[in-house]
């Protein structure tokens, strides 16, 4: 009995003696850095970076250079005090914000039937595309409000949920969730935006919506910076080329562009 006891516990020190050797030559050394860097972020895990959580993004940018201002969530504070501590590099920054491209409001658009469901877009979906007339409008059942961990969308008096473009971080959570591809990321801080993501043609449009894209082209044509392109039936505006100079809002004639510093001036 006495010489079992020595033996299983001589094969336990020799297995502890191994393991240790092992862990120590075929052991992967964790750069101080990624733990520094977690500890950093504000981990909210949102996954609006591109990665699964903060703890693989502050891998990815200690290991394989990553920027630190995909984070979304990081202020241009936070970034700086980071690149500082760790001696990383900061790399270009541009503040994206959600943007519900659809004015097609229930005082405006009207329901091709009456929806008892449960109050989900993606639910809503389901059947036929949804309730809605304008088949690529937004529904108003604000999934894109439940998704959001940064309460940045409330929803709307009239049915289109309305986006605190103050809170909200770009982590682009409600333009994976809408079910109707009607929230766009645009840069912070922009006015004009064409808010329509109507593909029919412009009468089907025009019928089941007053404030839809027709693409009638007028914007295309009058821009001084051709950053207007209409395709598909509906114009697309380059945030790049844009020089916001309004004009193509004075032209259109659905009111479909529109300058959200004009409106928040004349409120």
């Amino acid at each position: 009995m006495f010489s079992a006891v020595v033996i299983l516990a001589g094969m336990g020190l020799a297995a502890g003696v191994g393991l240790g050797i092992a862990a120590r030559r075929f052991g992967v050394k964790v750069d101080p850095r990624i733990e520094q860097l977690e500890e950093l972020l504000p981990g909210a895990n949102c996954g609006g970076c591109g990665y699964a959580g903060c703890s693989s993004f502050a891998e990815a940018v200690v290991r394989d250079g990553v920027a630190v201002t995909r984070c979304p969530v990081c202020d241009e504070k936070t970034v700086e005090a980071i690149c500082q501590k760790l001696g990383l590099d900061a790399g270009p920054r541009r503040r994206m914000v959600a943007r519900i491209v659809c004015q097609g409001c229930d005082s405006l658009v009207g329901r091709r039937f009456r929806y008892n469901g449960v109050q989900d877009c993606k639910a809503a979906a389901l059947l036929g595309g949804g309730d809605k007339e304008c088949e690529y409008g937004c529904l108003g059942y604000n999934t894109c409000v439940d998704v959001c961990q940064f309460d940045a969308i409330s929803p709307g008096e009239d049915g289109i949920p309305v986006v605190d473009d103050q809170r909200c971080t770009g982590c682009a959570k409600c333009v994976e969730a809408c079910p109707k591809d009607v929230i766009r990321l645009v840069p912070y801080g922009l006015g004009v935006h064409i808010l329509c993501n109507s593909l029919a043609p412009g009468k089907q449009t025009k019928s089941v919506c007053p404030v839809g894209c027709i693409g009638c082209g007028i914007c295309e044509r009058v821009c001084p910076f051709e950053a207007i392109e209409v395709k598909d039936n509906l114009a697309i505006l380059n945030y790049d080329k844009c020089r916001q100079c309004g004009l193509c809002v004075s032209k259109c004639p659905q009111k479909t562009i529109v300058d959200a510093r004009a409106i928040a001036a004349a409120a």
